[in-house]
């Protein structure tokens, strides 16, 4: 597409924020669709991973993201009862080193959202997008538009577009609450992700994920695994009775717990599965979770989203033939995506499931497994994205695992 176009995007997302932004640095008319009245970040903190974070070099954002971000060393989980280790990953073991970065979505949203009105780019909030044919888009009241060039989903799991290329979402039995707190200090590692398990049903976790645009108060995102046809039961027993059994499994967690004095501070996420196989359609690209969406066991999300954007942006700055474009993007995030869904589905019942055998597997046996010479190298790699390396050539030189 080397002429300039007009592409609608749907959502305000990282991925849609990020793929407006190259698209319209690029020269093309680019206009987003959010379905809120503001367009604003949902959800929790994360961590962006050295392939998110090569995106973000080739976008010339990563400064301003790193300034309000928390550096990542290691991801650490014992088990509760006996203070096993069963899950310990540094980013050292890699080859060529790089740290994740703890980040509260107001922070990648407030630099994606800037960068993206900086490029050019029209949002247009308030509407929400619920098909699209021929370039055509449609609305929820069932209003449509002029035909755009391009339509790009970047609408998340719940996509209706999605559904229309044959997303079937299957919904996981747990989910999380998870709520945004201030940074408890020590004995928590500023640079670790901390997590403490009770068998596969119960997982606690706390991710430094540093400072919102324009505060100093340093934050952390706390988080239990919670089935969500349980949630209605946790709410009628009240905080505190969850609260003592926080503090049985993770004493150390009270001061985070005494930030938590209702429970609409803590937010549900309600996790499913999808992958499309084929992300593309006539005039129609599909990215990030409305493409694919599993659960965050493997913290890849926004990962995958911005590169996504990326491969999707040089798709189409290198081929004229818009059919060609979409096909070679497809291409491109085929297998990183089939890998990363395979990966996540198969880790998931090992740190969330019912039942005893799994997570005796995963802290008798895996975790030995884990001590084995360059397990602690695969490891990183798997955690980091880094398997069937995706991260922009014109950035990184190909190679074994990073």
């Amino acid at each position: 597409m080397t002429r300039t176009s007009d592409i609608a995007v749907v959502g305000a997302g990282p991925a849609g924020l990020a793929v407006a932004t190259l698209l319209a640095r690029a020269g093309h008319r680019v206009v987003v669709h959010e379905r809120f009245d503001q367009a604003a970040p949902v959800g929790a903190g994360f961590m962006l991973q050295p392939t998110g974070l090569a995106v973000l070099d080739a976008m010339g954002l990563t400064a301003e993201v790193e300034a309000l971000a928390q550096p990542i060393d290691r991801l650490f989980g014992r088990e509760a009862r006996r203070g096993r280790i069963v899950l310990d990953v540094g980013y050292a073991a890699l080859s060529r080193p790089r740290r994740a970065l703890g980040v509260h979505r107001a922070t990648l949203f407030h630099v994606l959202h800037r960068a993206a009105l900086s490029a050019g780019v029209t949002v247009e909030t308030g509407r929400e997008i619920v098909g699209a044919d021929a370039g055509r888009l449609t609305d929820a009241a069932g209003r449509s538009g002029p035909a755009f060039d391009l339509v790009i989903d970047a609408s998340g799991a719940r996509s209706a577009l999605a559904v229309s290329l044959g997303a079937r979402r299957h919904e996981l039995a747990y989910g999380a609450l998870w709520a945004t707190v201030p940074w408890p200090g020590a004995p928590f590692d500023p640079h670790a992700l901390e997590q403490v398990y009770r068998g596969a049903e119960k997982m606690i976790g706390v991710l430094p994920v540093g400072r919102q645009p324009g505060k100093d108060q340093p934050l952390a995102t706390f988080f239990w695994s919670l089935k969500t046809a349980a949630h209605a039961d946790w709410r009628a027993a009240g905080l505190e009775v969850w609260k003592a059994e926080v503090r049985t499994l993770w004493p150390e967690v009270a001061p985070v717990l005494d930030r938590l004095t209702d429970p609409d501070q803590l937010t549900l996420a309600r996790y499913g599965h999808h992958t499309l196989a084929r992300p593309v359609a006539d005039r129609l690209a599909v990215i990030g979770d409305a493409a694919h969406s599993t659960s965050p066991q493997l913290g890849q999300g926004v990962n995958m989203g911005l590169l996504d954007a990326f491969a999707l942006s040089q798709a189409l700055a290198q081929h004229a033939d818009p059919d060609q474009a979409l096909a070679a993007y497809a291409a491109a995030r085929r297998w990183h995506i089939r890998l990363y869904q395979a990966l996540s589905l198969g880790f998931t019942p090992f740190y969330q499931a019912d039942g005893r055998l799994l997570p005796w597997v995963r802290d008798h046996v895996l975790g030995k497994l884990a001590r084995l010479p360059l397990a602690d190298r695969l490891l990183a790699a798997t955690v980091s994205g880094l398997l069937l390396d995706p991260r922009p050539r014109a950035l990184d030189r190909p190679g074994d695992l990073r």
